[in-house]
């Protein structure tokens, strides 16, 4: 379930997990900048035992690519 996906992001940018869903990017979300990107992939690959590649983190746009990556790791999100 993607919930686990959703609270990382909602710990990390310090917004309500109900604000978080797959279009939550750093478009349309203010706390999202270059440091909470950095704390964001940190926290993933702790959460899900996961090592993202510099590619991987690229893809990374949106919450819905990111759960996408994951899975495409091995993560059960």
């Amino acid at each position: 379930m993607s919930q686990r996906v959703y609270e990382v992001f909602a710990t990390i940018l310090k917004i309500p997990v109900l604000e978080i869903n797959d279009h939550t990017s750093p478009e349309n979300t203010s706390r999202w900048d270059s440091l909470a990107s950095v704390n964001l992939v940190l926290a993933l690959e702790e959460e899900f035992g996961v090592r993202l590649g510099t590619k991987d983190i690229a893809e990374m746009k949106n919450v819905g690519i990111a759960k996408s990556v994951l899975t495409r790791k091995g993560a059960t999100i």
